[in-house]
Parts: structure tokens; C-alpha cells; sequence
């Protein structure tokens, strides 16, 4: 699997992490370098994470939604969650490991009852004012990808 630049982990990363985040690029790489478009969300998906005293919560939805509707519940590829309609948003509790620049995220509620109960774990780094969140999963022809979400802090 091609992994994409990621700085070293961040210093105080459970703190670097609180607040408010704007999605600003949402990139899938297989490991030629191919980028596959997630049909689901879309190429430029709107999302935000929020970050507060060990709970998070995050909502991901494709920007034009127009058909999207009675779209059947996307199935949960791997090491990913699933949404409905264009739209995908869970909450719970997260912990960090500082020296493996690691999020552990534990989803209590989810728009996809699928979700509820699953814990993921993700490379996250903090450089700036941008949260970049790196994961491994499938496009939707099951074609390995790096997913690199970044976004910019609002709040």
C-alpha cells in the first residue's frame, strides 16, 4: 500500500486535536498512485470533526445530494464506516497515542446502525492550523486505497 507524506507525529497531540474542523481535501491512493472518487460522498465532499474532553464527533456529506434520497445504505468497506444517502456522521469517545501519532476513535452512535460499537484507529498529525487524518481502506471496486482527509481548524 502506497502511504502518503505524513510529518512526524505531533507533540501534545490530545491537545493539538480540540476544537473545530472544516474538511478541505478528501484524497483515496492506491498504490500506483491512482486516485479513485469515493461515488458515495463524491469528489469534494463537505465534512466536518469536532474535538472536546475525549468525545468527537465527525458528519461527511456529498455536496449535491440531489437523487441520492432512497440510495440504499452504502456497504462498509474496509476499515471505514457506512452512511445513507450521501451522507455519513457518528460520535463517541476517542483516545490518542502521542508517540504513534495514532487517533482511536469508539463510535457510540452513528447514522448507520452498522457503525455503532466499531473503533478504528488512524495516523493523525497537526501542523498549523491543518489536521491531516491518513487511513487505510477500499475503494469501492475493493481496490486498496490511502485515504488522506485534511482539514483546516475553525474553531
Amino acid at each position: 500500500m502506497k502511504k502518503v507524506f505524513l510529518p512526524p507525529p505531533t507533540a501534545n497531540l490530545a491537545t493539538a486535536i480540540l476544537g473545530m474542523w472544516k474538511l478541505t481535501s478528501r484524497e483515496d491512493v492506491d498504490a500506483e498512485g491512482k486516485i479513485h472518487t469515493d461515488p458515495f460522498l463524491g469528489k469534494d465532499p463537505a465534512g466536518i470533526l469536532c474535538f472536546a474532553a475525549g468525545h468527537f464527533s465527525a458528519q461527511f456529506m456529498k455536496r449535491d445530494r440531489s437523487g441520492q434520497e432512497n440510495m440504499p445504505e452504502r456497504a462498509r468497506a474496509e476499515n471505514n464506516t457506512a452512511g445513507v444517502n450521501g451522507y455519513d456522521a457518528y460520535f463517541g469517545t476517542y483516545s490518542t497515542d502521542e508517540s504513534a501519532g495514532t487517533l482511536t476513535t469508539h463510535l457510540e452512535g452513528s447514522i448507520s446502525h452498522a457503525n455503532i460499537g466499531s473503533t478504528y484507529v488512524r495516523d493523525v498529525r497537526v501542523a498549523g492550523n491543518e489536521l491531516i487524518v491518513q487511513l487505510h481502506t477500499t475503494a469501492v471496486d475493493g481496490t486498496a486505497v490511502t485515504r488522506t482527509n485534511t482539514f483546516s481548524r475553525v474553531g
